[in-house]
């Protein structure tokens, strides 16, 4: 079964960015016999855990966008990630758990040049861990769980 053509996908996300609805926010470009590609969206309306037994790669198209990398006990995931160029910033980012907020309110963030992902993550998280005091959240009080 032969590909599809080239798709401009800036060009395809102006003209059908629309398409993306909750409460999944999906739209498949392309089902095959062997794969299929969707395009996904935010905000979603899920607080699911999605449970796949086949392979799936996920590519996040923009950059800026604060995401949960939770991993579960013997699950592996394979991670390409640019080189930051010298004036890129990576953030560590905690948000209050209360369900009072509005909209997501941030109680902790800590800003890097991101060099060696294996070295650097590890002692932020590990202040986060030990530190309630910046574990506080300023608006409502609520001490978010270290881990």
């Amino acid at each position: 079964m032969p590909l599809p053509p080239p798709l401009n996908f800036t060009k395809w996300l102006e003209d059908k960015g629309h398409l993306l609805q909750p409460p999944v926010n999906n739209f498949c470009l392309y089902s095959g016999e062997d794969f299929t590609v969707m395009v996904v969206g935010g905000p979603n309306e899920r607080n699911d855990y999605h449970w796949n037994e086949t392979e799936e790669w996920f590519y996040q198209y923009k950059g800026n966008t604060p995401h949960n990398p939770v991993r579960f006990a013997n699950t592996i995931g394979i991670v390409i990630e640019r080189v930051r160029p010298a004036e890129a910033i990576d953030r560590l980012r905690w948000y209050c758990p209360s369900p009072t907020h509005s909209e997501p309110t941030v109680i902790y963030e800590e800003s890097f040049h991101c060099t060696d992902l294996g070295t650097q993550l590890k002692p932020v998280i590990q202040k986060w861990q030990s530190d309630e005091k910046i574990r506080t959240c300023k608006s409502c009080g609520t001490v978010a769980p270290p881990k």
